[in-house]
């Protein structure tokens, strides 16, 4: 796991993805003991589990959030015919641009 605090990584992934518009980082992780999925597409999260604010300036991630692991899925997401391409790894292993091939 990262040190660093999860918006901050959170930040990174999305500035990384809006290089690879083919790619869809999803990372999985906890709020308290419930279960958090996030996708990452060309630049932007979205939470699948719990409700975000519709200022996009705010962070999806809200208070006492971890993420634990990242899988980089073929994009954009078609869930009817899902494609995962590397993971589950750390989220940290996708701060590293080669990772998103």
């Amino acid at each position: 796991m990262s040190s660093e605090p999860p918006a901050d990584l959170l930040r990174q992934l999305e500035e990384l993805s809006r290089q690879r518009p083919d790619r869809v980082l999803r990372l999985c992780g906890r709020i308290d003991a419930e279960p958090l999925e996030l996708l990452i597409f060309r630049g932007f999260s979205c939470s699948t589990t719990h409700p975000t604010a519709f200022d996009p300036d705010q962070s999806v991630l809200p208070a006492g959030a971890s993420l634990e692991s990242a899988a980089l899925l073929r994009g954009p997401l078609n869930p009817a015919d899902e494609e995962s391409l590397t993971g589950p790894l750390a989220p940290a292993a996708f701060l590293e641009p080669g990772a998103w091939q």
